[in-house]
């Protein structure tokens, strides 16, 4: 195992995007770099290539690569394993997947997997998040939110997740809107508007499910109730709402948001609507979990 670790490349390789950092053995973020290549775009055993075309200048600076995310998924890189909730960093330490006959050494972060009574759930990517936010924030335990296409629900003790739940909000958000009739009456293209997305988690709230509530915003628009301009706020918000609703946090529990400035100041007023204060942290918390993993290494 390669030691010391700094200067560390830092890498998030997601489905569609792909970022990186170089961070100093201090914590310090020397320098980033984002493009449109994720891991859906880069052929069979063109990993490797790709990374360098990214980042080389930076791969020959740099004592150890450290890679979160789908790169290690069945269709990135090479497979990581699942590590079993209750975890730390110690066991994402114990369980990286270095790559074989790479020219410098590179290893792949392992994602969490948890089981709620026969009902498996996994993350890849987000566990980064979750202990880079323990770091940044200084909390150890709480709850952690990570919105997005699958947004996740992680719970941490001492320092460790000890469980989470998955919620595909993003995904029916994108379904909703662009493909069910819905999508005839609402303009993707219009600002937020903060009023429909309040009035959208109000009423997933009330008794009939997203089924029927989904329905509902059909119905507000054919009485003029609800016109195109407002119908993607208040879609979002009905959609959000729903996962608050079945995630059913607690007045007494604060929530640590982790992602886009965009997604978090949703879900912060979101939270705010069921009396649930939070706090917002973004990219910096992949880049705090990376650092932290390696000096574990160190």
């Amino acid at each position: 195992m390669p030691s010391p670790s700094f200067p560390l490349l830092a890498i998030d390789w997601g489905t569609s995007s792909l970022r990186g950092a170089r961070i100093a053995a201090d914590g310090q973020v020397l320098e980033q770099r984002s493009l449109a290549r994720g891991i859906l775009s880069v052929p069979a055993g063109g990993f490797e290539a790709a990374l360098d075309e990214a980042f080389g200048d930076w791969r020959a600076q740099s004592a150890l690569c450290l890679v979160s995310g789908m790169a290690g998924s069945r269709q990135g890189w090479i497979e990581a394993p699942y590590c079993p909730c209750p975890a730390g960093f110690a066991e994402l330490a114990a369980q990286l997947a270095w790559v074989p006959q790479a020219r410098s050494p590179v290893a792949i972060v392992p994602g969490l997997s948890t089981d709620r009574g026969g009902l498996p759930d996994v993350m890849r990517g987000e566990e980064v998040q979750i202990f880079g936010a323990m770091q940044w924030s200084g909390l150890s335990d709480g709850l952690f939110v990570l919105p997005g296409t699958h947004s996740k629900w992680a719970t941490a003790e001492a320092g460790r997740v000890h469980g989470f739940r998955s919620f595909m909000t993003g995904e029916l958000y994108a379904l909703l809107s662009q493909h069910s009739i819905l999508a005839r009456t609402l303009n993707a293209d219009a600002p937020f508007d903060e009023a429909a997305f309040v009035q959208g988690v109000t009423r997933a709230r009330d008794a009939g499910g997203l089924l029927h509530h989904a329905f509902g915003a059909r119905a507000l628009t054919l009485f003029g109730r609800l016109d195109a301009n407002r119908m993607a706020s208040y879609l979002s918000g009905l959609v959000i709402g729903a996962e608050l609703h079945g995630a059913a946090p607690r007045p007494d529990a604060p929530v640590v948001l982790i992602g886009s400035d965009t997604l978090t100041a949703r879900y912060a007023r979101a939270l705010d609507v069921h009396g649930v204060a939070s706090r917002r942290l973004g990219a910096e918390a992949t880049w705090a979990g990376l650092h932290a993993l390696a000096r574990t290494l160190d």
